[in-house]
């Protein structure tokens, strides 16, 4: 590729097209394609990197605890999720309906993985995403309140196509948890979808927060087009050291009469 022609491109942004040209050069001419298709091919290739790197900033933005898929869900280890169900959530039409979902549970059960990886296919289609658990939320509006940035902070939870809230429930949120989150749902609801986990009861949400009426005010909302997936079970992070205690079980015991004896020889 002459020098000129690369100068171009760049100026044109179009990096994917560049790294690609030259073997699609060589391509055309050992296969005679037409013009069409070389053109064709060229353009695929510019839009597959701009593809990717869209993908990557809304990963960035999103601020996931970690990235999770569902091919890496291990769906045999606990029969009480639907797969279809988690599917179905996947093909984000929930998002587009303006719908909310609230994933209820103990802890370890695969609620952070699910919420986790439905966003992230949700940043693939092109959403906009915001994870963050029940603490950042708290965390983000007392920091922002103290330098006087709530409206800003405000418009990042508003400005999302879906907005997840995490770990609702480890344990009980300072003073006034219970006006931020209710503005954030209120100002959400029917206009953008939220997923919600949590390892409590709906009926413990008052005490969490501290307030009753925030805690009903957050949930008559919030509940009116939720779809509501409770998932039961063992901790799978906790099943490593349950088969390894079941091993230990099962082991041979040494015989103390045996040792005794040995001693006194």
């Amino acid at each position: 590729m002459n020098e000129s022609l690369q100068t171009t491109l760049k100026k044109l942004r179009l990096s994917g097209l560049a790294q690609s040209l030259e073997v699609r050069l060589q391509e055309a001419a050992g296969n005679h394609l037409t013009h069409s298709e070389f053109l064709e091919l060229i353009l695929q290739d510019e839009l597959l990197v701009r593809n990717d790197r869209q993908i990557q900033r809304g990963v960035k933005s999103a601020s996931f605890r970690e990235l999770k898929t569902l091919e890496d869900f291990d769906w045999q280890f606990n029969t009480s999720i639907k797969k279809k169900q988690i599917y179905d959530l996947a093909s984000c039409r929930f998002i587009h309906e303006n719908r909310d979902v609230l994933f209820l549970g103990p802890p370890g059960t695969g609620k952070s993985h699910i919420v986790q990886a439905v966003g992230y296919q949700a940043v693939k289609m092109g959403f906009r995403v915001r994870y963050r658990s029940i603490f950042d939320v708290v965390r983000d509006f007392l920091h922002d309140e103290a330098f006087d940035g709530h409206d800003k902070i405000m418009a990042k939870y508003l400005m999302a196509d879906l907005l997840i809230i995490d770990d609702m429930g480890i344990k009980h949120l300072p003073k006034r948890s219970g006006e931020y989150l209710f503005e954030i749902i209120m100002r959400r609801y029917e206009t953008k979808s939220t997923m919600m986990t949590s390892n409590r009861p709906l009926e413990d949400w008052g005490k969490l927060i501290g307030d009753v009426p925030s805690a009903t005010a957050i949930l008559d909302r919030f509940l009116h087009h939720a779809e509501i997936i409770t998932i039961t079970g063992r901790s799978y992070r906790l099943k490593d050291r349950a088969g390894s205690e079941s091993t230990d079980k099962n082991k041979p015991q040494k015989d103390d009469g045996d040792n005794s004896n040995e001693l006194s020889a």
